[in-house]
């Protein structure tokens, strides 16, 4: 696949940060080791930045101005060669979101804009998306994702290095998102700490795919290579927190001066001794891996693979604190814990209690519970012995096939079922997308992807598209269907899921051969869960798209709308 330049942003999706660090990256073909640069001031930065444009203007913009009369401008983030960067808010749909802004005639105004909507049609969740790409009243503008349930990897890193276990899920997740961008021909170029979040559920998601690199003029002869030393020095910064190189970035102290490049399990000790390999593995090192005879990753997926090939580092196991030792009190002790004072005779020791139950009335409580106790396993032998005549007596007798029913009414055990194929719904004009076995190949990073159609999200409000597209599941056999998930390739798709009738046999390919109705007709968000009160019979499914949401493109009339299907899971009997 040919290799081309992106650019990547590293945009303030959740914290205040007035200055963002910038490391210019230069990666010559031969593969030498590459410079990493950072420094917190933007003098400093635009000097070492050699693919710096010339000294822009930025648009003179204030809190409050509207865009689109749609996106409301609340706070500046950055400000930097001639572009700057806001929390805004999205008025139409009551959402933060993060906006790029530069003037149209800035040199890397049209740059940004193919890297935008290029970023958008990637698509993919673990990126953070790019919601609008626009030019218009002199004005380029960027409109991203905002994650305000998000922390930059930036400001985990200042209070602690990650435990293995953190460590080991990010370099996993950002090596197989930067591998699927690639095979796309996008780069990021611009992987830092900064450019990393993290969700409260454990996810990590990239931010300035092919965006933030546009917009600071960086490029790199060999992308692939830049991306995946950045992915190394993350992974560096993660277990040592440490930047891999002499001078400090990002918040973090450079390595010693004169030193060079030491693998992290050298710099803390108790560091994981396969994450550390796998780092020097990964960064450009003058060949300290060839000690360890183990090849360099130069790629993404190299890197991805040898994850993957790593017996997996399990979550540590969680900590009780030791509950105090108990301690009488002074009340509790009574005149038994202190000594006698000076002066005054001790007191007389109290006499111990009597034995519980010696009275006469303890006496007759004890056989009260005795003849109960008694009383009570009667009656359970009893039901018990019942209950054994009873089995035999179903055994002897068995209920009549024409009842229909059995006596032990036990519920069918709900498992995942098995999708024997999938093709796609498509009945009037051929082909909507491609690869629709994707959506049932158990990987979400690959999808079934519609085509681009402009100007209506109903699939280009052509006649012939009036029926929708979708994917028709095959179940290989007649099933009970008790659950549907589906993961989106993007939100916003107008979707419902329809089942054929159980009698029916050959192939549907009309909606007339779905009669029965699974969920109704919604817009769905990232995903799709139907979980239903009653099983449906069928061996089809149809996963049916009638609308589509925007894909970042166009405007007007020429807006362009693209959906698809992530993966589809089935659950029943």
């Amino acid at each position: 696949m040919a290799e081309r330049s992106t650019a990547a942003v590293d945009v303030t999706a959740n914290s205040g940060e007035k200055s963002l660090t910038a490391k210019a990256e230069k990666v010559t073909a031969d593969g030498a080791k590459a410079e990493n640069k950072a420094d917190a001031h933007k003098d400093t930065e635009r000097a070492e930045n050699k693919n710096a444009a010339p000294e822009a203007q930025s648009p003179e913009l204030h809190s409050g101005h509207k865009l689109a009369r749609r996106y409301r401008l609340e706070e500046c983030v950055t400000r930097l060669d001639g572009f700057s960067s806001w929390r805004a808010v999205d008025e139409k749909l009551r959402r933060a979101v993060g906006v790029h802004l530069l003037p149209a005639d800035h040199p890397r105004a049209r740059p940004v804009l193919a890297a935008a909507r290029s970023a958008a049609l990637l698509g993919d969740p673990r990126f953070v998306q790019v919601l609008d790409a626009v030019e218009e009243n002199d004005l380029v503008y960027v409109v991203h994702e905002w994650l305000p349930d998000a922390t930059e990897l930036t400001a985990i890193l200042a209070a602690r290095p990650l435990e293995p276990h953190d460590a080991y899920q990010l370099v996993s997740q950002v090596s197989q998102a930067m591998t699927a961008a690639h095979r796309e021909g996008l780069a990021h170029l611009r992987l830092n700490p900064g450019s990393v979040l993290r969700t409260e559920t454990g996810q990590y998601r990239i931010r300035g795919l092919a965006v933030m690199a546009a917009l600071r003029g960086i490029t790199s002869e060999n992308p692939q290579r830049t991306d995946t030393e950045a992915i190394g020095a993350l992974l560096y910064a993660a277990l040592t927190q440490r930047w891999p190189y002499e001078n400090d970035a990002h918040g973090l102290s450079g390595l010693p001066k004169g030193v060079g490049l030491i693998a992290p399990d050298q710099v803390r000790a108790g560091i994981h001794r396969g994450l550390s390999d796998l780092t020097m593995r990964a960064l450009v090192n003058d060949g300290a891996t060839a000690s360890r005879q183990e090849q360099p990753c130069t790629t993404p997926e190299e890197l991805a693979k040898a994850v993957a090939a790593m017996p997996r580092i399990r979550p540590p196991e969680p900590s009780f604190a030791t509950p105090p030792s108990y301690q009488r009190t002074t009340y509790q002790q009574g005149a038994y814990g202190q000594p006698p004072r000076a002066g005054r005779p001790a007191a007389p020791p109290t006499p111990p209690p009597p034995p519980p139950l010696q009275s006469r009335t303890g006496k007759a409580l004890k056989w009260s519970v005795s003849a109960l106790l008694i009383a009570a396993l009667g009656l359970g032998s009893w039901q018990l012995a019942d209950t054994l005549l009873k089995d035999e007596h179903d055994k002897d007798n068995p209920p009549s096939s024409q009842s229909g029913h059995s006596n032990t009414d036990k519920k069918p055990v709900i498992k995942p079922l098995p999708i024997s194929g999938a093709t796609e719904f498509s009945p009037l004009d051929g082909p909507t997308g491609k690869n629709p076995q994707n959506a049932v190949d158990g990987d979400p990073g690959t999808a079934w992807i519609t085509g681009q159609f402009f100007g209506w999200a109903e699939f280009g409000n052509r006649s012939n598209r009036k029926d929708g597209s979708g994917i028709v599941v095959d179940l290989g056999s007649v099933k009970n269907v008790s659950d549907v998930h589906v993961d989106m390739y993007r939100p916003g798709q107008t979707t419902e899921i329809l089942a054929a009738d159980p009698s029916a046999s050959g192939n549907p390919s009309t909606l007339s051969d779905f009669p029965q109705r699974v969920s109704k007709s919604e817009k769905a968000g990232s995903s799709m869960d139907t979980k239903l009160k009653k099983p449906v019979r069928t061996r089809y499914l149809l996963i049916h798209v009638t609308a589509l949401p925007p894909d970042g493109t166009g405007s007007g009339t020429q807006t362009g709308y693209r959906g698809g299907i992530a993966e589809i899971k089935v659950k029943g009997s």
